[in-house]
């Protein structure tokens, strides 16, 4: 059975790259030019996301945002379809997608996963998945070159809430380590021997051994860009606003992130929010 996906970004290349061990895969992205690697590696690479849809029973969608995912759906017809939307949006776009594609006769999952570009090269993602239980047992074994693991959260959009709740773990943790650097070297202290001392800790884990290597030797090639971060960080605010509920790490958060795109970081690893604290630092100074 072949199997579509379309886009091709930081995340979609990747989580493609792995089903594409063991599925057949028809590709399609707005940038042509970034599905020549899968082209390379045996994927066919279709002229249209309509095209992808016509000939695919299940279709896997991971692009930028929720205007993305309707340019793609208004060319597409989704009857007869299982659309696996991968992309990170509002709980409440994805309930309504969730509406849209059944009363246009297809099927709909919910899926986010939790990890960035290396693990979902390396098939170590965090699969959340939320939907009716048969279209799930269908979609849950072609996640399996993807996925470490793989949890049902319910109904649309549980697994998108799932998503954001991880992800306020997840930002507020590499902000902090940022934090943490900036710190350290604004009051001269040697920034491998905080390494050192984080990476031997109880606090250490994948995630900040990875953002301390980065901020160590300040390479920041993207594994989470900051634009997503900060995409992601407004999508968990604006639910918390929306529910009433406190979120002030995260709103923090969101203010940084912005600000280290504002800085020319729009290429870089979320670990350059360093950047607005050094930003920050130089201000006070000047004041």
């Amino acid at each position: 059975m072949t199997v579509g996906f379309v886009g091709l970004g930081l995340m979609g290349s990747a989580i493609a790259s792995r089903l594409l061990t063991e599925h057949p895969l028809l590709v399609w992205n707005r940038t042509p030019a970034a599905a020549a690697p899968l082209a390379s590696a045996g994927a066919v690479v279709a002229g249209s996301a309509a095209e992808v849809f016509a000939a695919c029973e299940t279709v896997f969608v991971m692009v930028t945002d929720e205007r993305a995912i309707d340019e793609i759906l208004g060319t597409a017809d989704v009857g007869g379809t299982t659309l696996v939307q991968m992309s990170t949006v509002s709980p409440a776009y994805s309930k309504a997608l969730a509406q849209r594609i059944a009363a246009a006769g297809g099927w709909f999952v919910e899926a986010p996963v939790s990890g960035s570009r290396q693990p979902a090269l390396e098939g170590k993602l965090i699969g959340m998945l939320a939907g009716d239980g048969a279209v799930l047992d269908r979609i849950e074994p072609l996640l399996a070159p993807v996925c470490a693991t793989v949890v049902r959260c319910g109904t649309p959009p549980q697994a998108m809430e799932m998503k954001l709740a991880v992800n306020t773990f997840l930002i507020t943790l590499v902000t902090g380590l940022a934090e943490s650097f900036h710190f350290a070297e604004t009051h001269g202290l040697d920034i491998r021997v905080l390494q050192q001392v984080l990476d031997a800790g109880p606090m250490a884990s994948f995630v900040s051994r990875a953002k301390a290597a980065a901020l160590v030797s300040g390479d920041f090639t993207p594994q989470a860009a900051i634009p997503d971060v900060l995409k992601n960080a407004r999508l968990v605010v604006a639910s918390a606003r929306q529910r009433r509920t406190a979120a002030t790490l995260m709103e923090a958060s969101a203010e940084l992130y912005a600000e280290a795109l504002a800085l020319g970081h729009a290429g870089d690893d979320m670990a350059a929010v360093i950047a607005a604290y050094r930003g920050r630092t130089s201000a006070m100074t000047r004041e």
